[in-house]
């Protein structure tokens, strides 16, 4: 392609099959000329195909539990000895809600779930960093992203505790990214994509009906898998070198919609069927 990660080193966590963003990001890298480590937690592991994709990249995989913090220092230990070297990027694509998988509604939470979700998908981030800052693995002008939503600033009924999750991740970002550039020129952004079908994603309720509105809105439609995998390799690349604590909406222009004229075209037509047209009265016979 353009050899824009020719000799660079990283770790992409969350690759669970091929319907997955950090799988498509794994994919682009090695194209790219990357060469990196897989990580998942052993359980997805066991659920996902992700040996096919090392196959594929000539990667190594590498389990471990981004809610612990020994697994995560024996991941970023393993994966400097694997590719000689420090690293110059990391993907975190972690996510989980067990209130949403038991079906729990946002208002009647089991606290403990919830816990469980924002020590998955959020805290985890700031292990990873923290791992990363403290053992000084990652190379100058290095690059950290985070996967997230934009729930983390506006409402969606379905998206449930996940959309605190992801707030509290964007905060991080933003809060550790200034420790990381100010002592290791390492930048550390977010990607807030469009509702994308992952193996994950399709489990949030009413996910078709929200796919096909994001689809209407944006100017542009949604983006997919394959060109969020795009965007981050970018960011990725020394190409973007001085952009850091961001939170980077890659969404076909739906962030900045207010209503498009297909949605509103879709709306007046179900105010137009649901009318009631009176029959006429019939005159009264003389």
């Amino acid at each position: 392609m353009y050899n824009l990660l020719k000799g660079k080193k990283g770790i992409i966590f969350g690759a669970l099959d091929s319907k997955s963003i950090a799988w498509k990001v794994a994919e682009r890298a090695h194209e790219e000329g990357a060469t990196f480590v897989l990580t998942n937690a052993p359980v997805a592991l066991r659920l996902g195909t992700i040996s096919e994709l090392a196959e594929k990249t000539g990667s190594k995989v590498i389990p471990a539990d981004a809610t612990s913090i020994m697994d995560l220092e024996h991941l970023v230990d393993q994966a400097m000895e694997i590719l000689g070297g420090k690293i110059d990027f990391v993907l975190h694509s972690i996510g989980m809600s067990v209130n949403v998988r038991r079906g729990n509604h946002y208002t009647h939470q089991d606290y403990n779930f919830t816990k469980t979700g924002w020590d998955v998908s959020a805290l985890s981030f700031h292990r990873v960093m923290s791992v990363l800052y403290q053992r000084n693995a990652m190379n100058e002008w290095g690059s950290i992203v985070a996967l997230t939503y934009m729930a983390a600033q506006r409402v969606f009924p379905d998206y449930n505790d996940m959309a605190d999750n992801k707030a509290y991740l964007e905060s991080i970002a933003r809060s550790f990214g200034y420790f990381f550039g100010r002592d290791h020129k390492v930048r550390v952004n977010t990607i807030s994509q469009s509702p994308t079908p992952t193996t994950a994603g399709s489990g949030v309720k009413g996910f078709d009906g929200f796919i096909a509105y994001a689809e209407k809105m944006s100017p542009l439609g949604n983006a997919t898998a394959l060109e969020c995998a795009d965007y981050t390799i970018s960011l990725f690349s020394d190409l973007t070198k001085k952009v850091t604590l961001q939170n980077l909406f890659h969404d076909g222009g739906f962030s900045n919609m207010g209503v498009s004229t297909a949605i509103m075209e879709d709306f007046m037509k179900n105010e137009t069927s649901n009318e009631v047209v009176e029959e006429p009265k019939k005159k009264d016979k003389k």
